[in-house]
């Protein structure tokens, strides 16, 4: 039995592929570029992209289930959509699909909108799929760890409705029990959503308290400004993009994401374990840092 990942070379898809192997699974990823991907031995690497109906093809030969992970470009629900055409037609049923928390509601945010139409294929082509609806990820709080450190600034617009951030790492386990759960089942299972979701629902200033507690100085929330969000991000990604990311920050503002009444304990009952917390984040970074 072999389970096929894409996004393999990414932050979530990646750690799917380690949890895969590691739980003793047989893998074969889809990249681009082999030569950069170094995954562990015995996993299976075959070159190619999800518009590349030749490498589709020879990448669904002999898989019995699929990990469907998208990343956010202009063509995202068209590489979707072929892939979830070719493996029905390799005879591929089994799937677990990374979607995002509320795609059903952020309507007009590209990205959401897109995964919310990849459900709904998931669900009109009969696939037998968990859909994995992740909140805000946790991990990208690296990527504004100098603004914080050396201006004492939060500078995420998050807003004060609360996000209940998730651990890529957490994303990952629950991705790998629920491939192998669909692959070894002896029937068909069910298709089902789980909310991917943190221990703590939190807002931009209770964010910026944890960094002011963890480095025993004051940090202060930025505030809600997707404007200027928008225009900082558009100085290093395609303006398409950063405007996409200003209507998801809109939508933290506006709503938040919060958890269903029962997520926690689902997540915490299925890995066994607590689920990470943004100040386990924290702690890490102030630990090599300060």
């Amino acid at each position: 039995m072999t389970i096929l990942v894409t996004g393999a070379t990414g932050r979530v898809g990646r750690q799917v592929v380690d949890q895969l192997v590691q739980r003793g699974a047989h893998v074969r990823v889809l990249t681009r570029d082999p030569s950069k991907a170094a995954f562990p031995a015995g996993v299976d690497v075959v070159q190619g992209d999800l518009l590349d109906i030749d490498a589709l093809r020879a990448a669904f030969d002999g898989v019995s289930s699929l990990f469907l992970l998208n990343a956010v470009t202009g063509d995202e629900f068209t590489q979707a959509i072929l892939t979830l055409n070719v493996a029905r037609e390799a005879g591929v049923r089994r799937v677990v699909y990374l979607s995002v928390i509320h795609a059903d509601r952020f309507a007009n945010v590209p990205h959401f909108a897109v995964k919310f139409g990849a459900e709904r294929m998931l669900q009109q082509m009969g696939f037998s799929a968990t859909i994995l609806r992740p909140s805000y990820f946790i991990d990208n709080d690296h990527t504004i760890k100098g603004v914080v450190l050396n201006h004492g600034v939060y500078p995420m617009p998050i807003g004060s409705k609360g996000l209940a951030m998730v651990d890529t790492r957490d994303i990952a386990e629950v991705a790998a029990i629920e491939l192998l759960r669909r692959d070894q089942a002896p029937a068909t299972l069910p298709s089902e959503t789980i909310n991917l979701v943190g221990p703590d629902t939190l807002t931009g200033p209770q964010v910026a308290a944890i960094w002011s507690e963890a480095l025993g100085r004051t940090v202060v929330y930025g505030g809600d400004d997707p404007t200027g969000f928008e225009q900082n991000l558009a100085g290093f990604m395609p303006k398409w993009m950063a405007y996409e990311m200003r209507l998801m920050a809109e939508r933290f503002v506006s709503d938040g994401m919060h958890p269903e009444v029962g997520d926690v304990e689902r997540l915490t009952k299925l890995l066994g374990r607590p689920l990470h917390s943004y100040r386990d984040l924290v702690d890490e970074i102030t630990a090599v840092t300060v």
